[in-house]
Order: structure tokens, then sequence, then C-alpha cells
């Protein structure tokens, strides 16, 4: 099966065929292109959704990850890393191997075709010539032919005519034979250049244009051969990185297996354990007797019959029932005044009040009446130093000793401070032998170097360490007094609000009473002494770490207001000042001359402009 002897005659469709294999071919390679395309953006989209999903380095997240299940995602989102790095083998071999080696072979198809085809129509030229030849040389043999006929007919007729001279009829005679001459000579032309013609067009149909047909014939094979084995390829770039995208599936399933619910729930017991127990029993109140209402360890008040609480000795206290109120509401109801408040002068000029507005906290109701506003709908709070406590854990501050936090965090707080001091120190003693090593080599050999240059490396390295293992021994008395090894330590009482002591001393006195401490830690030890005094400003410092409550509109005083007592504020007639919290129903007004004055003034001394975002235009006159 040859194309030079089935397709002689098909040299033009065998050049449109040519040229569509090479067409297919490009096409194939313009495929391999978009594929290596989406191959690399398949890669670089699986990197960028394993980088987004990967835990923040010193974040919170950081902490979810030592759970199974969040160690097996993590591991999930490595594997899906390199799996997306198979996929830009996978580019990169399809380009080199196939892109790039058929574009060079598209190339030089191309050249060769043109070749093989050039040689084909030089030969269709030059049979077509010897045709042109052939014709010319049949068409003169043909002339001569008639030529010489109409020469021996008027030769014949001049002979035959008794009136035509001798010599008319000898020259008729020879210009016959001329033409009977000349016809013989186009003859012998004719029949050369017939036989040379029909030799190159036996030559052309039977040699040339198969060798040329055949030529072409092997270049499309070789092209049929090379797209073929370029598939192969193609298949087996897919085919090598099986076994690798296999393995980070098994990873997958490995990390998968790996997830262990019993360990994840016991990690939670171990992040979140406080290690109290849990409340007891409230007590019965009975208010059928006609006295003050006495105190229980679900309340805040505390009722005096002397002015004096009798503290409880002995005995297992209550649990504590953690806050769930927020600053604002809570210092809110604390220093909102409860009076009704003084009516505006009669005049705009504060002269016109003789003896000035009334101050609204001149007889402030006990703060367990103030509490039982939001006791109805919020939990109830044993003392200030759980509320303290809460908003330090949410807030992350809290004392060198983690003491803000519950026993069990504590513990492990404490215990992680003493491993890293502990690897503080082992670091600082190896470089210690280092340089003393180096110093020895130094001793033996002085050429090396001056052996006094690093004592005093060695002398700062010695009170590192000292401070190091001083640090480590204060750590580790906390931990043992966590854990129940050493004494608890009596702490020097917190500091309570001073607002809070004022209004109400016997809940105060409550409140350390009620306090239940299993580690010495969390609360202090109950007061061995009948009347503590608790000092005002820690508690207070730690509410004021809370960003201010937002402003939600403007005033302006009418009237000069002096805001003598707690809770309020003086302001000056005609002054702008910022309003934070609006007129609750009991006459007066919080607002904010700056960031660190802000109190209550009656709300008929103000003219006020809420914001239209806040709650609506509204004004008091």
């Amino acid at each position: 099966m040859s194309w030079g002897t089935e397709l002689w005659d098909q040299f033009d469709n065998l050049e449109k065929h040519t040229q569509w294999g090479i067409d297919v071919l490009e096409k194939y390679i313009k495929f391999v292109k978009e594929r290596t395309e989406i191959e690399l953006s398949y890669a670089k989209q699986l990197r960028n959704l394993s980088k987004k999903y990967q835990p923040k380095k010193n974040s919170k997240e950081e902490e979810e990850y030592r759970y199974t299940s969040t160690r097996a995602f993590v591991a999930t989102l490595n594997e899906m890393n390199d799996y997306a790095g198979q996929h830009e083998v996978i580019s990169e071999n399809m380009t080199s191997l196939i892109t790039g080696e058929l574009s060079r072979y598209v190339q030089e198809l191309k050249q060769e075709r043109k070749s093989h085809f050039h040689d084909g129509r030089k030969a269709q030229q030059h049979i077509e010539t010897c045709w042109k030849q052939l014709e010319a040389s049949k068409r003169r043999f043909e002339r001569d032919c008639k030529e010489a006929d109409r020469a021996q007919q008027y030769f014949e007729k001049m002979d035959a005519d008794i009136n035509v001279t001798k010599a008319d009829v000898e020259k008729a005679r020879q210009q016959a034979q001329l033409r009977h001459q000349m016809a013989e000579d186009s003859k012998a032309e004719y029949s050369s250049t017939l036989q040379k013609f029909n030799s190159e067009q036996h030559d052309h149909y039977y040699t040339h244009i198969p060798n040329i047909f055949q030529k072409i014939q092997e270049m499309e094979e070789r092209r049929i051969v090379r797209i073929g084995e370029s598939m192969k390829t193609f298949a087996e770039v897919d085919r090598q990185v099986i076994p690798i995208i296999g393995k980070c599936l098994d990873e997958i399933t490995k990390a998968a297996e790996s997830v262990d619910h019993k360990n994840d729930s016991q990690l939670v017991i171990e992040a979140y354990k406080s290690g109290f127990e849990p409340p007891g029993d409230v007590d019965f109140e009975d208010f059928t007797q006609p006295m003050k209402r006495t105190i229980s360890e679900s309340s805040l008040s505390n009722s005096r019959g002397d002015g004096r609480s009798e503290p409880k000795f002995g005995g297992k206290s209550k649990g504590k029932l953690w806050p769930f109120i927020k600053k604002n509401k809570l210092m809110s109801l604390l220093t909102s005044p409860h009076q009704p408040p003084p009516p505006p002068p009669a005049s705009a000029s504060p002269s016109a009040v003789p003896n000035g507005p009334q101050s609204p906290k001149q007889q402030k109701e006990p703060l367990s009446h103030r509490f039982n506003e939001f006791m109805t709908s919020k939990p109830k709070i044993h003392c200030f130093r759980s509320l303290k406590r809460g908003l330090s854990l949410k807030l992350g501050a809290g004392p060198e000793d983690f003491s803000n936090l519950p026993p069990e965090q504590r513990r492990k707080k404490l215990q992680q401070k003493v491993d890293e001091l502990n690897r503080d120190i082992q670091k600082e003693m190896d470089q210690r032998d280092a340089l003393t090593k180096m110093k020895d080599v130094y001793i033996k050999n002085p050429q090396m170097g001056d052996a006094a240059s690093v004592d005093q490396r060695l002398a700062e390295l010695g009170q590192n360490i000292e401070k190091l293992r001083l640090e480590v021994q204060k750590f580790e008395g906390w931990l043992a007094e966590v854990e129940g090894r050493l004494p608890a330590r009596t702490e020097q009482p917190r500091r309570q609000s001073g607002l809070y002591e004022a209004q109400n001393p016997s809940a105060v006195n409550s409140c350390a009473q009620d306090r239940e401490s299993p580690d010495g830690s969390y609360t202090e030890e109950q007061s061995q002494e009948t009347g503590m005094k608790v000092p005002a400003t820690d508690f207070d410092d730690e509410f004021d770490d809370e960003e201010p409550l937002p402003t939600i509109g403007t005033c302006k005083a009418l009237y000069t207001f002096e805001g003598q007592n707690e809770g309020t504020i003086s302001v000056a007639e005609g002054e702008m000042l910022y309003v934070i919290e609006e007129d609750k129903g009991d006459g007066w007004t919080r607002i904010r001359r700056n960031e660190d004055e802000e109190g209550y003034v009656p709300t008929s001394y103000v003219e006020v402009y809420l914001d239209k975002n806040a709650k609506g235009a509204m004004t008091y006159i």
C-alpha cells in the first residue's frame, strides 16, 4: 500500500490532507497548553485554600488545634498542599514533554512538507513542459504535412496545364519536394519528441511522483505516530503522580482515623475545668419575721443588726453563682441616682436657688435594693470578687500568680510557666557549659583566644540562671499551694469598690464569708477578723479597662448644677456635653464631659439632643 501508486493522481488532495494533519497537531498542542494552565490554576487555588484555613500563629485558633479532630484537619490541609504540588508537577511535565517537543516537531514538519510538495510541483511543471513541447511538435508536423499536400496538388495541376511553361512546372515540382522534405523533418522531430515525452511521463508517474508521495506518506505516518506517543505521554504524566496523590489521600485517611472523641472530650475538661464544687442549696429566707431581710448565700445584700457581720468559721461554704452581666449595666445600676431629681430653679441664674439643687445621693437606697432590679432577670452574684475575676478572665488580664483563674486552670498555667522557665535555665546552662569549655581551650592554648574575655559573659549567665531559679522556686511554691502540697498563702485582701463598701459594708463582709477557695488562690481565705476593711480601686480599675459607653447625643446645660455626691457631675450653665445614657424614667440623665469625667445630672437641668441613628431626636426642656 503506497500513496505513490494508489494516489498518483491525487496531488492536491494529499496537499490538503497533510495540512489538515498539521492543524490537528497544533490543535492538540493548544489543548495540552490549556490543560497545563488549568492544572496550575487548580494547584494555586488548592494552595490558597490550604493557606486560608491554616491556623494563624500566636492566635487563639492555634490553641484550638490541640484537639485530635482539628489536628486531623491541619494534616488534611498539609496533604492538600502536597496534592497541589503534584498538579504543578503534571503541568511542568506536560509543558516540557508534550507542548515543547510537539511545537518543535510542528516546525520541522512544516518545513519537510513544504520541501516535498515543492518537489512534486516541480515534477508536475516538468511533465507539463514536455507535454507542451510534444503538442508544438505535433502541430508543426501536421502543418508541414498539409503544406506538402497543397504543394503536391499545385504541382500536379501545373503539370497537367498545357498553357503553363516548363519553368513554372519545374518550380512547382521543386516546391512540392521541399514541402515533402519539411514534412518528413517535422515527422522525425515529432516522433523524437513523442518518445521523449513518453519516457518523461513514465518516469514522472512511476518514479518521481511515487517517490515524492512515498516521502509525504512517511511524513504523515510519523506525524500520526508522534501524536499517538504524545497522547500516551499525556496519560503517563498523570499516572506518574497517582502514587504520590494516593499517598496524600492515605495520609488524609490516616489523619481521619486518628480522631479520638474520648481524647478530645478529656481535653475539653482539662481546658475548662475550674476545680470548684457545684453551688449548694439556697437557704430559706423567712419574711414573716418583723425584721430586716437576712443575708443568704445567693444574695448580694447584707443586713446589719449591730452594724457588723459575724464571720463563719468551719463548715462548707456555698458555691458561687458566677456573673453574666455586663459592666455598663452593672455600673449603671450601682451609680444611677434613685432619689427624684431636684426641680429646676425658678430662673436661669443659679442665684435664684439659694441652696442650689438637691444632690441626688443625699438619701441613697441600700445597695441590696438597687441590685433587686436586675436580680429578677440576671443570675445573682455572691460578691464583687466573683464579678471582678469573671471580667478579668474575659479581658485576659491577670496577676503573675494566675490567681484570677480557677484552680485547675491556674495549676495548668503555673505548670506551663515552670516548664518554660526550666527550659530557659537549660538553655542558659548549655551556653555556660559551652563557654566554660571554650575558656578551658583558651587556657590550654592562649594563642586561640583570651580566657578572660569570656568571664563577663559567664558571670552574666550565672546571674541569669540564679534569677531563673528564683522564678522557678516562686512559681513552684504557688504550684505546690494549688496542688495542696503546701499550706495556702494568706493573701492580702483584694480591694473592692469604694462605692460598694460605703453603701453596704455588711454585704462586703458577707461576701468574704461566702467565698470558697479549694486551692487558696482563686478567692481569699475566710477572714479571721469580724471586721475586714476592703480598700477600693482594684475592682474599679479592672472595669475601667473596658471601652466607655458610646455617645448617643449631646446636651446643653440650662442651669448650673453642683454635683456634690458620688455618681453626679457638676455642670455650668450653657456648657455643652455628651449624652451617654438617656433618662430611664427616674429623672436623671447620664452625661460625659471627657474620657475621665462622666456622671448623672437632673434631666430638667439640661436640653438633650439625641442622635437620629440612636433612638430618634428627642428634647427635654
